[in-house]
Formats: structure tokens, sequence, C-alpha cells
């Protein structure tokens, strides 16, 4: 039986280790949480940002996802590639090389229109960069990526 919020929705309240990954009910939670609240743009980058410097990429994912479920058309795709690029950092940091290189691609895919525009001064060309890389090279050190300078 799932666990859920107060409105019936479904959620995952089991402990996680620092990957993100869920451990056994009745073990100690380990990962840090992400507080549940409603960010700007901005503050969702730095959040995220934050959380891929302190290597916790689940975290980051979890910022993200949040950004991506709100947002509207034409923006649901950068939200989307963004939250994809922090579930390929956590893919490759768990050891799913196939994982990462496979959710990589698709977060390229996804960035890609919106390499032009530079939304909330995010360097998209970079991130897409980024992402071939870890493609091409998934057990390499492909080093944290900047969203935003």
């Amino acid at each position: 039986m799932r666990d859920r919020d107060a409105s019936g929705r479904p959620v995952n309240a089991r402990p996680r280790d620092a990957l993100g990954r869920p451990l056994a009910r009745g073990l100690e939670d380990v990962a840090e949480r992400v507080p549940q609240r409603t960010r700007t743009p901005f503050e969702a980058l730095e959040d995220a940002q934050d959380y891929l410097d302190r290597g916790l990429p689940f975290q980051a994912h979890e910022v993200l996802e949040d950004q991506w479920k709100a947002a509207d058309d034409p923006w649901r795709g950068l939200w989307q590639g963004l939250a994809q690029l922090a579930v390929a950092l956590t893919h490759q940091r768990r050891g799913n090389l196939r994982g990462a290189r496979s959710v990589a691609s698709r977060a390229a895919q996804r960035l890609e229109p919106y390499a032009s525009m530079a939304p909330y001064g995010i360097d998209v060309t970079a991130l897409v960069s980024w992402s071939h890389a870890l493609v091409a090279d998934p057990d390499g050190d492909v080093p944290v990526p900047r969203i935003r300078d």
C-alpha cells in the first residue's frame, strides 16, 4: 500500500540513502530532504545548483522536477531537460552507467531547442555539451555542470 499525502496523491515516505534510493521501512533516512515550497525560477536554479555543488544530484532533481511540473509551455521542456540532467548524474553516481547515458541523451534533446535563448541566464549550450560528454563517457570524470553562472 502506497503512502499518500492529505489530498490522496501518492508519496514515497520510505527512508532514502544519500543518492535518493529507497531504503527498507524502519531504517534511518540519510538523504537530505528537499523542502516542499513554491520557488521562483531563479530560486529553483540556485537551490538546484547548491545541491549539485554539494554532490546531491537526486535533491537537485527534486527541485527541478517541481518546476517542470508547475511550468507552462513553452518552458516545460526546459525544466524537464534540467531535471533529466540531475537524474543522469544521479544514475552515474549510483553506478547505473546505461541509465546515465540514456537520460543524458534525452536531456540534451529536450534542452537543444532552448540553446539560442539562454532563458533565466542558463547556458543551455554548455549543458547540452555536458550531456553529450556524459553520453560519450558515463564512467568518466565529467565535472558537475553549472546551470548558470
